[in-house]
Protein backbone atom coordinates (compact mmCIF):
# COMPACT_ATOMS: atom_id res chain seq x y z
CA UNK A 1 0.00 0.00 0.00
CA UNK A 2 1.74 3.25 -0.79
CA UNK A 3 1.64 6.28 1.34
CA UNK A 4 -0.76 8.80 1.21
CA UNK A 5 0.92 12.79 1.44
CA UNK A 6 -1.42 15.36 2.57
CA UNK A 7 -1.84 18.27 0.63
CA UNK A 8 -2.63 21.70 1.33
CA UNK A 9 -2.90 24.58 -1.21
CA UNK A 10 0.02 22.03 -3.28
CA UNK A 11 2.19 21.99 -0.59
CA UNK A 12 2.64 18.36 0.93
CA UNK A 13 2.75 18.02 4.94
CA UNK A 14 6.60 17.79 4.92
CA UNK A 15 7.35 20.88 3.18
CA UNK A 16 4.54 22.81 5.83
CA UNK A 17 6.87 21.31 8.68
CA UNK A 18 9.97 22.51 7.22
CA UNK A 19 8.17 26.17 7.07
CA UNK A 20 6.19 25.86 10.43
CA UNK A 21 10.12 25.07 12.12
CA UNK A 22 12.20 27.89 9.98
CA UNK A 23 8.79 30.44 11.83
CA UNK A 24 10.00 28.79 14.91
CA UNK A 25 13.77 29.72 14.63
CA UNK A 26 12.57 33.14 13.27
CA UNK A 27 9.94 33.95 15.83
CA UNK A 28 13.12 33.59 18.59
CA UNK A 29 15.71 35.57 17.06
CA UNK A 30 12.95 38.55 16.62
CA UNK A 31 10.96 38.17 19.69
CA UNK A 32 10.06 42.16 20.24
CA UNK A 33 8.93 42.27 16.70
CA UNK A 34 6.38 39.94 17.09
CA UNK A 35 5.31 41.09 20.39
CA UNK A 36 4.48 44.39 18.68
CA UNK A 37 2.31 42.83 16.67
CA UNK A 38 -0.42 41.51 19.21
CA UNK A 39 -4.12 41.16 18.10
CA UNK A 40 -5.78 44.45 18.01
CA UNK A 41 -7.86 45.52 21.22
CA UNK A 42 -11.01 45.93 20.12
CA UNK A 43 -13.48 48.91 22.70
CA UNK A 44 -16.22 49.75 21.47
CA UNK A 45 -17.18 52.98 21.25
CA UNK A 46 -21.09 53.89 21.62
CA UNK A 47 -23.21 57.07 20.40
CA UNK A 48 -25.80 58.74 18.91
CA UNK A 49 -24.75 59.88 15.55
CA UNK A 50 -28.18 59.81 14.09
CA UNK A 51 -31.28 61.68 15.20
CA UNK A 52 -32.10 64.09 18.08
CA UNK A 53 -29.13 63.62 19.62
CA UNK A 54 -26.31 63.11 16.67
CA UNK A 55 -24.13 66.30 17.40
CA UNK A 56 -23.60 65.13 20.92
CA UNK A 57 -22.85 61.77 19.92
CA UNK A 58 -20.32 62.79 17.16
CA UNK A 59 -18.45 64.92 19.26
CA UNK A 60 -18.26 61.77 21.87
CA UNK A 61 -16.78 59.89 18.98
CA UNK A 62 -13.72 62.36 18.15
CA UNK A 63 -12.57 62.54 21.59
CA UNK A 64 -12.95 58.87 21.96
CA UNK A 65 -11.05 58.64 18.33
CA UNK A 66 -8.17 61.58 19.44
CA UNK A 67 -7.49 59.44 22.71
CA UNK A 68 -6.82 56.15 20.33
CA UNK A 69 -4.86 57.99 17.81
CA UNK A 70 -2.41 59.15 20.57
CA UNK A 71 -2.36 55.77 22.41
CA UNK A 72 -1.67 53.51 19.36
CA UNK A 73 0.72 56.42 18.45
CA UNK A 74 3.29 56.01 21.81
CA UNK A 75 3.27 52.45 21.19
CA UNK A 76 -0.55 51.21 21.90
CA UNK A 77 -0.65 48.83 24.90
CA UNK A 78 2.93 48.30 26.48
CA UNK A 79 1.56 45.49 28.78
CA UNK A 80 0.15 43.18 25.49
CA UNK A 81 3.27 43.72 23.47
CA UNK A 82 2.16 46.90 21.90
CA UNK A 83 -1.19 46.09 20.95
CA UNK A 84 -3.00 48.78 19.31
CA UNK A 85 -6.36 49.62 20.05
CA UNK A 86 -8.90 48.97 17.60
CA UNK A 87 -12.30 51.05 17.56
CA UNK A 88 -15.93 48.98 16.87
CA UNK A 89 -18.00 51.61 16.56
CA UNK A 90 -21.65 51.87 17.30
CA UNK A 91 -24.14 54.38 16.21
CA UNK A 92 -27.47 54.37 19.33
CA UNK A 93 -29.46 56.15 16.74
CA UNK A 94 -30.80 58.22 19.79
CA UNK A 95 -32.83 55.54 20.81
CA UNK A 96 -32.68 52.85 23.92
CA UNK A 97 -32.91 50.01 21.51
CA UNK A 98 -30.53 51.43 19.00
CA UNK A 99 -28.18 51.44 21.91
CA UNK A 100 -29.00 47.48 22.91
CA UNK A 101 -28.50 46.34 19.55
CA UNK A 102 -25.25 48.12 18.90
CA UNK A 103 -24.23 46.22 22.10
CA UNK A 104 -25.17 42.94 20.76
CA UNK A 105 -23.19 43.93 17.55
CA UNK A 106 -20.05 44.67 19.64
CA UNK A 107 -20.10 41.52 21.39
CA UNK A 108 -20.23 39.80 18.38
CA UNK A 109 -17.17 40.87 17.49
CA UNK A 110 -15.42 40.59 20.42
CA UNK A 111 -14.98 43.49 22.27
CA UNK A 112 -13.42 43.99 25.66
CA UNK A 113 -15.07 46.95 27.08
CA UNK A 114 -17.19 49.90 25.86
CA UNK A 115 -17.41 53.58 26.32
CA UNK A 116 -19.74 56.48 26.14
CA UNK A 117 -23.85 56.07 25.90
CA UNK A 118 -24.29 59.85 25.84
CA UNK A 119 -28.19 60.10 27.09
CA UNK A 120 -29.11 58.38 29.92
CA UNK A 121 -32.30 55.96 28.52
CA UNK A 122 -29.71 54.97 26.17
CA UNK A 123 -27.16 54.27 28.69
CA UNK A 124 -29.58 52.22 31.00
CA UNK A 125 -30.67 50.46 28.10
CA UNK A 126 -27.18 49.52 26.95
CA UNK A 127 -25.14 49.20 30.09
CA UNK A 128 -28.12 46.44 30.78
CA UNK A 129 -27.15 45.29 27.95
CA UNK A 130 -23.80 44.55 28.33
CA UNK A 131 -24.02 43.34 31.79
CA UNK A 132 -25.56 40.28 30.15
CA UNK A 133 -21.97 39.73 28.59
CA UNK A 134 -19.98 40.90 31.67
CA UNK A 135 -18.70 43.90 29.56
CA UNK A 136 -17.48 46.68 30.94
CA UNK A 137 -19.36 49.80 30.24
CA UNK A 138 -17.95 53.21 30.67
CA UNK A 139 -20.35 55.75 30.63
CA UNK A 140 -19.17 59.22 29.63
CA UNK A 141 -22.34 61.21 30.38
CA UNK A 142 -25.20 59.41 30.77
CA UNK A 143 -26.42 61.77 34.12
CA UNK A 144 -29.78 59.51 35.56
CA UNK A 145 -28.65 58.29 39.02
CA UNK A 146 -30.13 54.92 38.09
CA UNK A 147 -27.48 53.92 35.81
CA UNK A 148 -25.37 52.92 39.03
CA UNK A 149 -27.68 52.27 41.61
CA UNK A 150 -29.08 49.21 40.00
CA UNK A 151 -26.02 47.32 41.11
CA UNK A 152 -24.74 46.33 37.47
CA UNK A 153 -21.02 45.16 38.20
CA UNK A 154 -19.88 45.76 34.70
CA UNK A 155 -20.96 49.58 34.75
CA UNK A 156 -18.71 52.33 35.82
CA UNK A 157 -19.70 56.37 35.08
CA UNK A 158 -16.96 58.37 34.96
CA UNK A 159 -18.71 61.71 34.95
CA UNK A 160 -21.04 63.21 37.74
CA UNK A 161 -24.48 62.01 37.92
CA UNK A 162 -27.54 64.82 38.37
CA UNK A 163 -27.96 64.27 41.70
CA UNK A 164 -24.71 65.50 42.61
CA UNK A 165 -24.92 67.99 39.81
CA UNK A 166 -28.00 69.24 40.90
CA UNK A 167 -26.58 69.59 44.84
CA UNK A 168 -23.01 71.72 43.16
CA UNK A 169 -25.42 73.87 40.74
CA UNK A 170 -28.09 74.65 43.80
CA UNK A 171 -24.84 75.43 45.99
CA UNK A 172 -23.52 77.38 43.44
CA UNK A 173 -26.47 79.44 42.76
CA UNK A 174 -27.22 80.63 46.29
CA UNK A 175 -23.90 81.67 46.69
CA UNK A 176 -24.31 83.83 43.39
CA UNK A 177 -27.37 85.46 44.56
CA UNK A 178 -25.54 85.75 48.34
CA UNK A 179 -22.90 87.69 46.26
CA UNK A 180 -25.12 90.36 44.56
CA UNK A 181 -27.52 90.93 47.31
CA UNK A 182 -30.21 88.48 46.75
CA UNK A 183 -31.83 90.28 44.20
CA UNK A 184 -33.60 86.76 42.37
CA UNK A 185 -36.52 85.11 44.42
CA UNK A 186 -38.58 83.62 41.73
CA UNK A 187 -37.83 80.71 39.52
CA UNK A 188 -39.22 79.48 36.46
CA UNK A 189 -37.85 75.93 35.68
CA UNK A 190 -37.67 74.48 31.74
CA UNK A 191 -36.99 70.97 30.93
CA UNK A 192 -36.76 68.45 28.85
CA UNK A 193 -39.84 65.60 29.04
CA UNK A 194 -37.33 62.34 29.32
CA UNK A 195 -35.38 60.85 32.26
CA UNK A 196 -32.70 64.04 32.37
CA UNK A 197 -34.78 66.60 31.99
CA UNK A 198 -37.61 65.45 34.72
CA UNK A 199 -35.55 64.05 37.43
CA UNK A 200 -34.09 67.18 37.00
CA UNK A 201 -37.12 69.03 37.53
CA UNK A 202 -38.26 67.19 40.51
CA UNK A 203 -34.95 67.73 42.69
CA UNK A 204 -35.12 71.39 41.38
CA UNK A 205 -38.22 71.81 43.06
CA UNK A 206 -38.08 70.30 45.92
CA UNK A 207 -34.32 71.58 46.75
CA UNK A 208 -34.69 75.74 45.12
CA UNK A 209 -37.19 76.62 47.88
CA UNK A 210 -35.22 75.73 50.83
CA UNK A 211 -32.23 77.85 49.38
CA UNK A 212 -34.70 80.77 49.59
CA UNK A 213 -36.31 80.34 45.85
CA UNK A 214 -39.87 80.26 44.63
CA UNK A 215 -40.82 78.13 41.71
CA UNK A 216 -43.44 79.54 40.15
CA UNK A 217 -44.29 76.98 37.45
CA UNK A 218 -42.45 74.08 35.81
CA UNK A 219 -42.77 73.88 31.58
CA UNK A 220 -42.11 70.19 30.39
CA UNK A 221 -41.62 70.06 26.10
CA UNK A 222 -40.59 67.29 24.01
CA UNK A 223 -37.27 66.39 22.57
CA UNK A 224 -37.13 67.06 19.63
CA UNK A 225 -39.10 69.94 19.58
CA UNK A 226 -39.94 73.10 16.48
CA UNK A 227 -41.43 75.91 18.31
CA UNK A 228 -40.49 77.26 21.38
CA UNK A 229 -42.69 80.00 21.28
CA UNK A 230 -45.57 79.24 23.98
CA UNK A 231 -43.14 78.44 26.67
CA UNK A 232 -41.45 82.11 26.34
CA UNK A 233 -44.85 83.59 26.48
CA UNK A 234 -45.39 81.29 29.20
CA UNK A 235 -42.08 82.82 30.43
CA UNK A 236 -43.33 86.06 29.93
CA UNK A 237 -46.53 85.99 31.94
CA UNK A 238 -44.92 84.86 34.79
CA UNK A 239 -42.04 87.00 34.73
CA UNK A 240 -39.47 85.62 36.89
CA UNK A 241 -35.89 86.76 38.34
CA UNK A 242 -34.03 83.20 37.01
CA UNK A 243 -34.85 80.56 34.24
CA UNK A 244 -33.61 77.63 34.80
CA UNK A 245 -33.34 75.42 31.60
CA UNK A 246 -32.55 71.88 31.66
CA UNK A 247 -32.72 70.74 27.59
CA UNK A 248 -30.15 69.37 24.95
CA UNK A 249 -28.85 71.30 22.25
CA UNK A 250 -31.40 72.43 19.73
CA UNK A 251 -34.52 73.03 22.36
CA UNK A 252 -32.23 75.46 24.49
CA UNK A 253 -30.96 77.59 21.08
CA UNK A 254 -34.45 77.80 19.98
CA UNK A 255 -35.56 78.76 23.37
CA UNK A 256 -32.78 81.16 24.11
CA UNK A 257 -33.50 82.60 20.64
CA UNK A 258 -37.09 83.11 21.03
CA UNK A 259 -36.60 84.51 24.19
CA UNK A 260 -34.13 87.31 22.64
CA UNK A 261 -36.36 88.07 19.58
CA UNK A 262 -39.30 88.43 22.28
CA UNK A 263 -36.89 90.99 24.69
CA UNK A 264 -37.30 88.68 27.57
CA UNK A 265 -35.14 89.58 29.82
CA UNK A 266 -34.98 87.48 33.53
CA UNK A 267 -32.10 88.81 35.82
CA UNK A 268 -30.21 85.26 34.97
CA UNK A 269 -30.43 82.28 32.71
CA UNK A 270 -29.08 79.90 35.24
CA UNK A 271 -28.94 76.13 33.17
CA UNK A 272 -27.81 72.96 34.65
CA UNK A 273 -26.99 70.09 32.27
CA UNK A 274 -27.94 71.78 29.24
CA UNK A 275 -27.06 70.82 25.92
CA UNK A 276 -26.26 74.42 24.41
CA UNK A 277 -25.26 76.45 27.06
CA UNK A 278 -21.67 74.69 27.82
CA UNK A 279 -21.04 74.82 24.00
CA UNK A 280 -19.05 77.21 21.51
CA UNK A 281 -21.35 76.42 18.35
CA UNK A 282 -24.04 77.91 20.18
CA UNK A 283 -21.75 80.98 20.90
CA UNK A 284 -19.96 81.22 17.93
CA UNK A 285 -23.63 81.06 15.64
CA UNK A 286 -26.29 82.95 18.24
CA UNK A 287 -23.70 86.06 20.35
CA UNK A 288 -26.30 87.29 21.82
CA UNK A 289 -28.55 85.03 22.64
CA UNK A 290 -25.47 83.07 24.34
CA UNK A 291 -24.21 86.36 25.93
CA UNK A 292 -24.22 85.84 29.74
CA UNK A 293 -26.55 82.67 30.02
CA UNK A 294 -24.58 80.69 32.88
CA UNK A 295 -24.84 76.66 33.06
CA UNK A 296 -23.39 73.92 35.25
CA UNK A 297 -22.39 71.22 33.58
CA UNK A 298 -19.14 69.28 32.65
CA UNK A 299 -16.38 70.96 31.35
CA UNK A 300 -12.72 70.35 30.68
CA UNK A 301 -10.04 71.56 32.83
CA UNK A 302 -8.35 74.15 31.03
CA UNK A 303 -5.13 74.35 33.49
CA UNK A 304 -4.14 71.30 31.39
CA UNK A 305 -1.59 71.75 28.59
CA UNK A 306 -3.22 68.21 27.19
CA UNK A 307 -6.64 70.29 26.98
CA UNK A 308 -5.61 72.46 24.63
CA UNK A 309 -4.17 70.08 22.30
CA UNK A 310 -7.65 68.18 22.69
CA UNK A 311 -9.40 71.34 21.89
CA UNK A 312 -6.93 72.10 18.64
CA UNK A 313 -7.53 68.77 17.28
CA UNK A 314 -11.34 68.85 17.53
CA UNK A 315 -10.98 72.13 15.95
CA UNK A 316 -8.92 71.10 13.15
CA UNK A 317 -11.43 68.05 12.51
CA UNK A 318 -13.92 71.20 11.55
CA UNK A 319 -15.85 70.76 15.04
CA UNK A 320 -16.66 73.12 18.10
CA UNK A 321 -15.51 72.66 21.35
CA UNK A 322 -17.81 71.25 23.98
CA UNK A 323 -17.96 68.57 26.75
CA UNK A 324 -18.21 65.06 25.14
CA UNK A 325 -14.93 65.87 23.55
CA UNK A 326 -12.44 65.89 26.87
CA UNK A 327 -15.15 63.10 28.66
CA UNK A 328 -14.68 60.73 25.89
CA UNK A 329 -11.22 61.06 25.47
CA UNK A 330 -10.68 60.65 29.30
CA UNK A 331 -12.74 57.63 29.20
CA UNK A 332 -10.71 56.05 26.30
CA UNK A 333 -7.70 56.71 28.15
CA UNK A 334 -9.14 55.45 31.61
CA UNK A 335 -10.12 52.13 30.04
CA UNK A 336 -7.50 51.75 28.45
CA UNK A 337 -5.49 52.37 31.78
CA UNK A 338 -7.49 49.57 33.20
CA UNK A 339 -6.42 46.95 30.09
CA UNK A 340 -2.66 47.73 31.11
CA UNK A 341 -2.85 47.36 34.56
CA UNK A 342 -4.72 43.99 33.95
CA UNK A 343 -2.05 43.29 31.37
CA UNK A 344 -5.64 41.44 29.65
CA UNK A 345 -8.30 41.96 27.69
CA UNK A 346 -10.69 39.82 29.85
CA UNK A 347 -13.31 41.39 30.81
CA UNK A 348 -13.69 40.26 34.81
CA UNK A 349 -9.98 41.43 34.92
CA UNK A 350 -10.48 44.89 33.63
CA UNK A 351 -13.66 45.53 35.81
CA UNK A 352 -11.12 44.56 38.54
CA UNK A 353 -8.83 46.90 37.53
CA UNK A 354 -11.67 49.64 37.11
CA UNK A 355 -12.78 49.35 40.79
CA UNK A 356 -8.97 49.90 41.97
CA UNK A 357 -8.36 52.56 39.70
CA UNK A 358 -6.58 55.51 40.69
CA UNK A 359 -6.38 57.23 36.99
CA UNK A 360 -5.49 60.61 37.14
CA UNK A 361 -4.44 60.98 33.85
CA UNK A 362 -7.83 62.77 32.09
CA UNK A 363 -8.30 66.82 31.07
CA UNK A 364 -11.19 67.10 33.28
CA UNK A 365 -11.77 68.88 36.38
CA UNK A 366 -11.78 65.54 38.83
CA UNK A 367 -8.90 64.43 41.50
CA UNK A 368 -7.96 60.87 41.29
CA UNK A 369 -10.70 58.49 39.77
CA UNK A 370 -11.98 56.30 41.97
CA UNK A 371 -15.32 54.09 41.88
CA UNK A 372 -17.74 53.24 44.54
CA UNK A 373 -20.75 51.15 43.56
CA UNK A 374 -19.95 52.29 39.51
CA UNK A 375 -19.61 56.40 40.26
CA UNK A 376 -16.43 57.80 39.84
CA UNK A 377 -16.17 59.74 43.28
CA UNK A 378 -13.96 62.28 42.05
CA UNK A 379 -16.06 63.77 39.49
CA UNK A 380 -17.53 67.13 39.53
CA UNK A 381 -19.27 69.83 37.45
CA UNK A 382 -18.06 73.37 37.31
CA UNK A 383 -20.48 76.23 36.46
CA UNK A 384 -19.62 77.97 33.32
CA UNK A 385 -20.82 81.70 31.58
CA UNK A 386 -20.82 83.07 28.29
CA UNK A 387 -19.00 86.06 28.54
CA UNK A 388 -17.90 88.50 25.27
CA UNK A 389 -17.53 84.93 23.66
CA UNK A 390 -15.64 82.78 25.75
CA UNK A 391 -17.45 80.29 27.76
CA UNK A 392 -15.72 80.94 31.41
CA UNK A 393 -15.67 79.18 34.78
CA UNK A 394 -16.97 80.78 37.12
CA UNK A 395 -16.84 78.04 40.02
CA UNK A 396 -15.85 76.46 41.88
CA UNK A 397 -12.88 79.01 42.86
CA UNK A 398 -10.17 76.36 42.31
CA UNK A 399 -10.86 75.96 38.42
CA UNK A 400 -12.35 79.12 37.95
CA UNK A 401 -11.00 81.94 35.32
CA UNK A 402 -13.41 84.39 35.66
CA UNK A 403 -16.05 86.24 37.91
CA UNK A 404 -19.49 85.29 37.31
CA UNK A 405 -21.47 88.52 35.85
CA UNK A 406 -24.99 88.62 38.04
CA UNK A 407 -27.75 90.08 37.57
CA UNK A 408 -27.50 90.85 33.76
CA UNK A 409 -29.64 93.55 33.72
Amino acid sequence: MKNRTTTTGGLDRRTLLKAAAAGSVASLAMPGILRAQGAAVKIGVLQPVTGALAQDGEHGRIGAEIAINEINKAGGIKALGGAKVEMVFGDARSTPEGGTQEVERMQAEGVCAIVGGFASPICLAATQAASAYNIPFIVDVGVSDQIVKRGLKNTFRFGPGFGSVTSAALDNLAKLNEGAGKPAKTVVIVHEDGLFGSGMAKLLQAELPKRGFEVLETVAHPTPSRDMANVALRIRALNPDLVIPSSYYSEFVLLARTMQQQKIKPKGIYAVLNGAASNYRFVKEFPEAANLVMDCNHWADFRKPKTAEVRAETERAGKSWLYNTPLNYSCMRLVVDAIERAGSTDRQKIIDALNASTFADHIMPYGATKFVDGQNMGAQAVNTQVQNGEIKIIFPSEVANAKPIFPVI
